[in-house]
């Protein structure tokens, strides 16, 4: 089974950014998205967020 949601770590290997940078667009997603503090950010929707192709980042957060 893969992963569905997204986490701060991915985001920091996936674009190279700091802890914070990470968390702060997770926070930032979230807003976006109407979500609640406790609910997550799918990786979708970060790939929707970010431009980002869904195939490349399932990729490289499935390889590790």
């Amino acid at each position: 089974m893969e992963r569905q949601a997204i986490y701060t770590k991915d985001i920091q290997v996936l674009l190279g950014r700091s802890e914070r940078y990470a968390r702060n667009l997770i926070h930032k997603m979230k807003v976006k998205f109407n979500k609640e503090p406790h609910q997550y950010i799918t990786i979708e929707e970060f790939c929707e967020y970010t431009g980002l192709s869904f195939e490349k980042v399932t990729q490289l957060i499935n390889k590790r």
